[in-house]
């Protein structure tokens, strides 16, 4: 099948959530795997705490940084 030219991929940022890029996607980790997924979109962890990197399962709404504090007090040291 020849190339022929698509139109770009939407990825839409969420600096409280993960990247969703219209799928499908392949996503290459460090070492080199390769994740596959046919998911009309796809939302892709960036905080790492997901269970099932490098696909977001919204751990980062659970969970908080060592550093963060949920009193909304700033820590000094």
């Amino acid at each position: 099948m020849p190339n022929t030219p698509e139109r770009p991929r939407r990825v839409r940022l969420d600096p409280e959530g993960p990247l969703l890029v219209e799928g499908p996607v392949e996503v290459v980790g460090e070492d080199g795997s390769v994740a596959v997924s046919h998911r009309f979109t796809v939302a892709i962890c960036t905080c790492r705490r997901s269970r099932t990197y490098p696909w977001c399962d919204t751990s980062h709404r659970r969970r908080t940084k060592p550093d963060e504090r949920t009193d909304g007090t700033e820590r000094t040291t």
